[in-house]
């Protein structure tokens, strides 16, 4: 699988991890991705793929590719055996300039590009994006969209310097003190995040915090859950063990296994890291 990614120019960078092209065959039919601090955009340039976020809603087909805030629960993606698209990973408060609603309308229930920016602008970028000359035009073009879009924001300066100092600190800052410190009060301060991320400032700081926490272990490596929760702040290893659950369905001990088997089946995997098998 083909997989090309780069960190656009400013002031996109304030908003946006990466850009990337991705090209190939899946490593399988169906694979789960667990919450991260992060939104996603995908321009779909191949066959329809599928998505079921939760399990209390139904798989959907998304032929032009989707928009997704910073989820709450895992998503199940369904891949065609050959997969192209485009797309963006966004900081959590990264696509609320480019949104024409609320970000928490959109908490856990993907839409289509379409539904964000138009059919007929969306099939021009499509149709832009297919005759380009390969993945380094493809995401030139890609950025330059995002540019052409890029609208002010009311309360993003906030809720971004609020959000960057929850990174920071891994998700253990208090956020009491957030709210204090940046001068407004605790539910201005959630009303914010609610509108530009789709999540309260407490619920961000969980996931970043459960986030790090996973991606520091070695799935290859001896794991001492006890330690891992201590280090991370969790009050004990229940608690970690609840979030664990909360945030991947799987208790800790089966998330290693599968991970070991994507690692096992697919060793240097562009996608390795977070995504899981769900067959």
């Amino acid at each position: 699988m083909e997989y090309v990614s780069r960190v656009p120019r400013p002031p996109l960078d304030g908003l946006i991890d990466d850009l990337y092209y991705l090209e190939g065959a899946p490593p399988y039919a169906r694979l789960t991705l667990p919450p991260m601090p992060a939104a996603l955009l995908i321009v779909n340039l191949g066959a329809p793929f599928r998505i079921r976020a939760g399990t209390d809603l139904e798989t959907a087909e998304y032929a032009d590719g989707c928009v997704i805030t910073m989820p709450t629960r895992a998503f199940e993606f369904g891949y065609p055996p050959g997969t192209r698209s485009v797309g963006v990973h966004f900081k959590p408060w990264g696509p609320a300039p480019f949104l024409p609603m609320p970000a928490g309308e959109l908490c856990d229930r993907p839409v289509t590009v379409e539904q964000v920016w138009g059919r007929p602008a969306t099939a021009e970028l499509r149709d832009r994006l297919a005759s380009a000359a390969g993945p380094h035009e493809m995401l030139t073009l890609l950025e330059e969209e995002l540019m052409r879009r890029l609208a002010e924001t009311a309360g993003l300066g906030l809720v971004r310097h609020t959000s960057s100092v929850i990174a920071a600190t891994g998700g253990t800052v208090a956020i009491g003190d957030l709210s204090a410190a940046a001068g407004v009060s605790s539910t201005h301060l959630a009303q914010r995040f609610k509108q530009l991320i789709g999540v309260t400032p407490k619920r961000l700081a969980r996931t970043y915090r459960f986030a790090a926490t996973v991606l520091s272990i070695d799935p290859a490596g001896p794991i001492d859950w006890g330690d891992l929760a201590g280090a991370a702040g969790y009050f004990d290893q229940a608690h970690f063990g609840h979030e664990f659950r909360a945030f991947t369905g799987l208790t800790p001990t089966r998330y290693i296994e599968v991970r070991r088997r994507f690692l096992r089946e697919h060793p240097g995997h562009a996608l390795d890291g977070w995504p899981l098998p769900s067959d």
